[in-house]
């Protein structure tokens, strides 16, 4: 059995699409209109992973209720100094800005998307 992708609700497609595409390299992989939403289907740059981003033609004012059972998505990147300059030239900030996690050098860091969601965000040392 394979995971195939996790969908999250999204308030505003255009805002959030840009988020994953532009920041985090995701590939808009397909488009598809149900009765009352859009789903957007994004692939990861090793066309692995897959998230949905369903926008719903009925979406509450203030977005979505995102609940206290759902904790982060996470995205390993190469280098947080370079992903931090990337995350300030296209105008998002951190929520928990990159720290060592265990002393040996992984660092990590937290941001939002456009809804609220949190990302991880991982850099992992190779030995």
């Amino acid at each position: 059995m394979k995971l195939l992708h996790t969908m999250i609700r999204v308030k505003n497609a255009d805002e959030s699409v840009k988020f994953y595409t532009e920041l985090l390299n995701m590939k808009l992989d397909k488009k598809k209109r149900l009765d009352d939403c859009w789903l957007y289907f994004l692939t990861d740059e090793d066309g692995t992973t897959q998230l949905e981003l369903t926008a719903n033609d009925e979406t509450p004012e203030n977005g979505y209720n995102l609940g206290s059972g759902f904790g982060h998505l996470a995205f390993s990147v190469e280098s947080l100094d370079e992903f931090t300059e990337k995350l300030h030239s296209l105008g998002y900030e951190y929520l928990y800005e990159p720290f060592d996690l265990n002393g040996k050098g992984t660092k990590i860091a937290f941001v939002t998307d456009p809804d609220g969601y949190e990302i991880e965000l991982i850099e992992k040392v190779v030995w």
